[in-house]
């Protein structure tokens, strides 16, 4: 007796529901890991390299051969959110080499309200970056603050505590992670978030789409660390991701093209001279395999 095929529409619907069984997995995933981190760029110490070319030549890219008369566009400004975004992170970097958390995490703050309205996919990551930063900064305002001021006081500091995971070993409760592995996992997180900025800004209109470009970026960065179903489910969000001209505009309304571009671009390298400071802190001091 032979087998009769599905009708097409079955199989259409068939595929709907795996997916929606997938996505409610995850937010059944997501919703457990907040009752009891977000992770990211490869744990080896390899070098950082610049991706895409500088602020300045996206102007030249896309059609404006010199920065517009009026200056910065608002969104870079003092109240855009740009603006807003970018201050904190360029005043974590501190003079001596060393990372300032309370300013970091000040910019992290501002990265989180700038991505949320981005789509789900934005929202899954930056819920998980919003409870390390509220981790972190509890002990950056806590009793033992003085041990929190930068990055490398902090490391130093939970090394002859002996307060630091063994590498790869995670706690058995997240809130109680070292201050040096959550950072690590913000670590990563910005990285995922710096690259995918940079190719909405960069990307061309023929090239592949700004959900392509940021998919490959988690399946570098982020997808390593995460288990099979987040993978699967964050596959999926990104099939659902704005288009490059919603996330352009989203980032520097009320702008040309090629301003919002470059402004976006300069945010991008900004989160990358931030993060190639801190990998470099946290590949000398060996805590890049905490997670």
């Amino acid at each position: 007796m032979g087998v009769v095929p599905l009708p097409q529409v079955s199989r259409r619907w068939l595929r709907y529901t795996i997916a929606l069984a997938i996505f409610a997995l995850l937010l059944l995933y997501l919703y457990h890991r907040s009752q009891r981190g977000l992770s990211g760029c490869g744990s080896g110490a390899q070098p950082c390299v610049s991706e895409g070319p500088p602020p300045s030549q996206i102007l030249q890219q896309w059609g404006a051969l010199e920065a517009p008369e009026r200056g910065e566009p608002p969104c870079l400004g003092p109240r855009g959110m740009l603006g807003r975004l970018v201050r904190p992170f360029r005043a974590s970097l501190s003079l001596d080499g060393d990372v300032e958390l309370s300013q970091y995490l000040a910019g992290w703050r501002e990265l989180i309200k700038f991505l949320t309205p981005f789509g789900s996919i934005f929202t899954f990551a930056t819920s998980e970056a919003f409870t390390k930063v509220t981790a972190l900064e509890a002990r950056v305002h806590g009793p033992e603050a003085a041990h929190y001021k930068t990055l490398v006081t902090m490391a130093a500091w939970e090394r002859r505590a002996g307060r630091l995971e063994r590498p790869g070993a995670a706690p058995p409760d997240s809130a109680r992670s070292s201050g040096s592995r959550t950072a690590l996992l913000l670590h990563r997180a910005l990285r995922w978030s710096q690259l995918c900025l940079r190719r909405v800004a960069t990307g061309a209109h023929r090239g592949p789409s700004a959900g392509e470009q940021c998919s490959d970026a988690y399946s570098a960065v982020l997808g390593p660390h995460h288990p099979w179903l987040v993978r699967q489910a964050a596959r999926l969000a990104f099939l659902s991701f704005p288009g490059r001209g919603r996330l352009l505009e989203l980032a520097c309304p009320r702008t040309t093209e090629a301003e919002a571009r470059a402004a976006l671009a300069r945010a991008a390298a900004t989160l990358e001279e931030v993060y190639n400071r801190t990998q470099g802190l946290l590949a000398e001091r060996g805590l890049l395999q905490l997670a």
